[in-house]
């Protein structure tokens, strides 16, 4: 069992930067790709982003590229999400998950353990 941990939510006006942060409990995190999802109030859940676990690959959702970068540490269990010019639509609650395996997807059900997420609010 994988137990994650976010972190670096809060709020923030717009144009402004977070740091999210995931820790996972587990010594084997370098066997996992990790991602970033995010729902909004009365919206389904939303892929953000994606790292394999070497962390060569990384993965977008449109409305965040040039702004969001996903990174890890593996020796920390830790992933990141650095989050800058952040919008009012960027404004949810904030998921780490973990899928094994080595390659990262962009769809919510390949991923088996979810934390219990971290709020971003954006003010206008």
């Amino acid at each position: 069992q994988v137990q994650l941990e976010e972190s670096g939510g809060g709020l923030v006006q717009a144009g402004g930067s977070l740091r999210l942060s995931c820790a996972a409990s587990r010594r084997t995190f370098s066997n996992y790709a990790m991602g970033w999802f995010r729902q909004a109030p009365g919206k389904e859940r939303e892929f953000v982003a994606a790292i394999s676990w070497s962390g060569y690959s990384t993965y977008y959702t449109d409305s965040v590229k040039g702004r969001f970068t996903i990174s890890r540490d593996n020796a920390k269990n830790t992933v990141y999400l650095q989050m800058n010019s952040l919008k009012p639509e960027d404004t949810a609650l904030y998921y780490c998950a973990v899928r094994p395996g080595s390659v990262a997807y962009t769809t919510a059900y390949e991923y088996n353990y979810w934390g219990q997420g971290t709020q971003v609010t954006v003010s206008s």
